[in-house]
């Protein structure tokens, strides 16, 4: 063995670091809209804030709708051609953003894009424009996430092709960092691209971005047993489980799937249910609002160095804390010798006061006239969620039997993603309605918009907390469930 090692090709890692860098470039996609928003799209469609939470909450639903199918349609296809068609429908969406400015001009019968920018804010014209463009933009961003929504799932087939089951967390936790790495990328990149060139080049660069991946995914990816870059050692290497995963496969022969409309009847199906709708939409809202919020409530605009500093240090926070989600429940169970679910349970518990910390981001930023508060704290809170999440989805395992857990997270999916939705529309509706009613809009000392803001952060703060609750209610102590 030791011979085989030294000889062993190394060719799974160099498929990992596609699986990465197609991951990142996800992430800096579905951020082009939020950090263009505010300075480009904005002014030059004649937007409201209740627009941009119609696109985004579209998003979050379609995308949700999606990953309940995208498993399902890459097993299909098979990974090469199902993760190349993923990402060419999600680079393609993220391209067409570029053409709804030409194609609101043109449907709206203007001579320009720019006669299109010129008319009179608040006219009968602008209303035209900016109900065109948003049906245009939504089109767009339904492209996006059905494309985006197929990303996990081929990246954790391709990962169960090329590593052995000991390698497999270790190689996920790799490409994941994808999402940490483009959520710091994109405030460095996108405000500058866009500044420089026009919004419209930035969603052309960062969505041919994927079409480039393509092309090393398409010569660079083959099954491990066909790839002409894997040797046999490597090849013993990656198949070494085949003999448990034979025995694996004909016990869960044997075990029972359970019926989509029977599920609801578990409370356990319900306590994963109350989690996921009523957090989700959290980390949806600070990702798709935050860089308004810097722009509106400090005069940081994402393409000033402020602004983007802003982002920045935001998202580090939440890669560097959100570590400890996985780890603090094994100290629970390792050291202090608790239960599984109870470790869960209560490592969740701990991570649910986190968010707490939003409801002093705005208080805090305003007395001191500093937006660096909000960012920290604001970090720290979406940190919290990362944590959350991450042992959220473990219940299920700890709950279900295995024929039932696939059924169970697509419930939860479903109801993160429906949560995400109205929590998106409710704030762009509320922003704008606190922004025309100016000082008649009061709350806790704040008035207009930044009274609109601190009532979302408000939501957001107390969500976990609430969510954990209900759980706790619902299913007391740890109790499987018997199919």
């Amino acid at each position: 063995m030791s011979t085989q090692n030294k000889l062993m090709t190394n060719w799974r890692w160099w498929i990992c670091s596609l699986l990465f860098v197609a991951t990142t470039v996800n992430y800096l996609d579905r951020q082009v809209l939020s950090l263009t928003y505010e300075e480009f799209i904005k002014p030059e469609f004649h937007w409201s804030d209740a627009n941009y939470g119609t696109i985004t909450s579209f998003f979050s639903i379609l995308y949700a709708i999606a990953c309940l199918f995208a498993g399902k349609f890459v097993d299909w296809m098979g990974t090469k051609k199902g993760y190349l068609i993923a990402i060419g429908v999600w680079s393609a969406g993220a391209v067409m953003h570029a053409a709804c400015g030409w194609a609101t001009a043109h449907l709206g019968g203007f001579d320009s894009v720019w006669a299109m920018r010129a008319v009179e804010a608040g006219s009968n014209a602008a209303l035209a424009v900016a109900t065109t463009s948003v049906y245009l933009f939504l089109l767009c961003r339904g492209i996006l996430a059905l494309g985006e929504a197929g990303n996990f799932p081929a990246a954790i087939k391709v990962t169960a092709e090329y590593f052995p089951k000991k390698d497999r967390a270790f190689a996920t936790s790799i490409f994941n960092a994808g999402a940490s790495v483009g959520a710091l990328a994109a405030p460095l990149c996108i405000p500058p691209l866009a500044k420089a060139l026009g919004w419209e080049w930035a969603f052309i660069i960062i969505g041919g971005l994927g079409f480039i991946w393509m092309f090393f995914w398409n010569f660079m990816y083959d099954k491990p047993e066909k790839s002409k870059h894997v040797n046999e050692a490597e090849l013993e290497y990656i198949l070494q489980d085949d003999a448990a995963d034979a025995a694996e496969k004909a016990a869960l022969a044997q075990e029972k799937s359970i019926p989509f409309t029977q599920a609801f009847k578990y409370r356990q199906t319900w306590s994963f249910i109350v989690g996921k709708f009523l957090t989700d939409g959290v980390w949806w809202f600070f990702l798709f609002w935050a860089p308004s919020y810097f722009s509106n409530q400090f005069g940081a605009p994402a393409t000033s160095f402020k602004g983007q500093a802003l982002i920045f240090t935001l998202y580090a926070i939440v890669t560097c804390v959100s570590l400890i989600g996985g780890y603090l429940p094994k100290l629970f169970v390792e050291k202090k010798g608790m239960h599984p679910y109870s470790g869960r349970m209560l490592a969740m518990l701990l991570f649910a006061f986190l968010p707490l910390c939003s409801l002093f981001a705005q208080p805090l930023g305003v007395h001191f006239n500093s937006p660096w508060w909000p960012a920290i704290l604001i970090g720290l809170a979406a940190a919290g969620h990362q944590a959350w999440s991450a042992n959220i989805f473990s219940t299920v395992g700890d709950m279900f039997p295995k024929g039932a857990i696939a059924t169970i997270t697509g419930i939860g999916a479903m109801a993160g993603g429906v949560g995400s939705m109205i929590i998106q529309k409710v704030a762009g509706n509320l922003f704008t309605y606190a922004e025309n009613a100016g000082s008649a809009f009061r709350f806790l000392g704040f008035e207009g918009k930044p009274a609109g803001y601190f009532i979302v952060f408000c939501f957001c703060g107390i969500a976990y907390l609430l969510a954990w609750t209900i759980m706790r209610v619902l299913v007391p102590k740890y109790k499987p469930v018997e199919l």
